[in-house]
């Protein structure tokens, strides 16, 4: 089918900023329905962004606008993260769907900062938007994307700012673009003194100082979240999301809080992370049936906008969730998310084991060091770090380095007689005596091969401030949501548990001076590791 094309394409939002984008359509006579990808990173790339083939949307028989946001490229305004995309959005679809070259429906779609913008906009209930596909999107720009359990997410958010949202599309030239290019070149010295790029952000991106001092949950945030406009949003949705993504716990809440106002939902799940999408990782091959393109994500959102926007059924009836369940390699689909038939499973720790049943009935401890100046490194996760392309310092690397060190505490579990299948959100629930001056408390849920390689599964953080001690001197009682994984754990593999103060540059370092802290378990002290066992197998 032959298209057409039209650069530069100008819609006038509500306050008169004028949005700028690029049209692409079949070249034929009859209307058609319009899907709409809002970007903050330019419209001169692929159409369809870096996991969808717009070209082929348009070849079956879709209208595509790839518009800039306010204040980016070529659209006019002030860019400010986050804080226009619902109006902005809203208008745009409302003026698309009018063109006499639309059909009057319209689907908006995009990964990461463009998912979020489709969904704020849908919270807008602009005429004629039946469908939205956000995909690795968050669910809030505060938790889980600025910060995770109190922790400023340093390694993703500066370089984010600086690579992605300064050097290109901000209208930097001359002295101050070069500030800029110097400070990615350094990023790697940036991430151990962070502070010395205040005066450079301050000048060029003020909101960066403004979510570090914005406390998590304030109105500034309410108000550029999605997940306090579930009850708003009618367009049924097609979630797409990676283990290893920086923003996975977010997709999830976007489809359970969807979902349970009755919005027709789906979600699919994938060993991907924010920057690799073909299931290879530098350590870690999960197989062809893997990648992003042999599952066919452009297809999967042609099937969903074909069906809520020309009211076609479905090639095939299945289950709204599907996961690659990494450990067995394999694409599994079930009925919803949380996967039913999954039970609690708690591993206690108990000395340098995790154990399972009531826990030892004997007390003990070990001591947990913080030294600010050689803090934990950063290895693999679901972090976006400039490694590779935001790819090599990510996903399921091998922990057997970092487990070396005195710093690391690590619980390891017998050996496997039959597999483990772990679908869900998993938590580490660990009495700590933090120190004075306050703490960081991470956990790393990781599968030990027989060969000794610990492949990281998932893991999080939860920060102490300074003066948490209890006023008897006790131990606290931390929670730290170590992620979701959907994981099998093969026979004569072993479940281990890592512990630490600090997961640098992933996370700021806190706090600044050496501290003490004392990991307890046994006795009255019920540390473990919980875990959701999927029951059937």
């Amino acid at each position: 089918m032959r298209m057409v094309m039209e650069c530069d394409v100008k819609i006038t939002a509500r306050d008169g900023c004028l949005l700028n984008g690029d049209l692409y359509r079949p070249d034929i006579s009859e209307p058609v329905p319009v899907l709409v990808r809002r970007t903050p990173y330019g419209t001169s790339g692929r159409p369809g962004g870096a996991s969808v083939d717009g070209l082929r949307l348009v070849r079956e028989g879709y209208a595509l606008l790839v518009q800039d946001v306010r204040g980016r490229f070529g659209s006019g305004g002030v860019f400010e993260p986050y804080v226009n995309e619902a109006a902005d959005g809203a208008d745009t679809v409302a003026w698309a769907v009018q063109q006499p070259w639309c059909d009057g429906t319209a689907g908006m779609f995009g990964r990461s900062y463009e998912g979020m913008a489709a969904l704020l906009a849908a919270a807008e209930r602009p005429p004629g938007l039946r469908a939205v596909a956000p995909h690795v999107a968050a669910s809030r720009f505060d938790e889980g994307w600025t910060r995770q359990g109190g922790a400023l997410q340093l390694g993703f958010l500066l370089y984010w700012v600086l690579r992605d949202l300064l050097l290109d599309g901000a209208g930097l030239t001359g002295a101050e673009r070069a500030e800029v290019e110097e400070a990615v070149d350094q990023i790697d010295d940036l991430y151990q003194a962070p502070e010395a790029a205040d005066d450079l952000l301050d000048r060029l991106a003020p909101y960066y100082r403004r979510w570090r001092d914005t406390p998590t949950d304030a109105p500034y945030w309410r108000r550029v979240a999605p997940r306090e406009s579930y009850p708003a949003i009618q367009a049924p949705a097609l979630h797409l999301t990676g283990w290893y993504d920086i923003f996975l716990a977010g997709a999830l809440e976007n489809y359970r809080g969807m979902r349970g106002q009755g919005v027709e939902s789906r979600l699919v799940v994938g060993p991907w992370s924010h920057g690799v999408t073909g299931g290879i990782f530098p350590q870690r091959r999960y197989g062809i049936l893997a990648d992003e393109q042999h599952l066919d994500v452009t297809g999967l959102h042609l099937e969903h906008f074909d069906r809520h926007l020309r009211g076609l059924e479905p090639r095939t009836e299945q289950n709204p969730v599907r996961l690659f369940l990494t450990g067995a390699d394999t694409w599994r689909s079930f009925p919803d998310w949380p996967v039913p038939g999954t039970g609690e499973y708690a591993l206690h720790l108990d000395g340098q084991a995790l154990v399972p049943g009531p826990g030892p009935a004997e007390p003990g401890s070990r001591p947990l060091r913080h030294d600010p100046v050689h803090p934990v490194p950063t290895t693999g996760g679901a972090t976006a770090l400039p490694g590779q392309f935001t790819g090599g310092d990510c996903g399921p690397l091998d922990q057997r380095e970092v487990e070396r060190r005195a710093d690391v505490l690590c619980f390891t579990g017998t050996p496997l007689t039959a597999p483990l299948t772990v679908v869900g959100d998993t938590a580490l629930v660990v009495l700590v005596t933090p120190d004075a001056a306050g703490a960081d408390i991470t956990g790393k849920l990781v599968d030990v091969h027989p060969d000794g390689r610990a492949e990281l599964l998932c893991d999080g953080v939860h920060r102490l401030a300074a003066g948490a001690v209890p006023g008897d001197g006790g131990p606290v009682e931390v929670t730290v949501r170590t992620g979701a994984v959907g994981h099998v754990f093969r026979p004569g593999h072993r479940v281990r548990l890592e512990i630490a103060a600090s997961n640098a540059p992933r996370f700021d370092v806190h706090p600044s001076v050496v501290a003490h802290h004392t990991v307890h378990y046994g006795g009255n002290h019920r540390s473990r590791l919980l875990l959701p066992r999927l029951a059937d197998d």
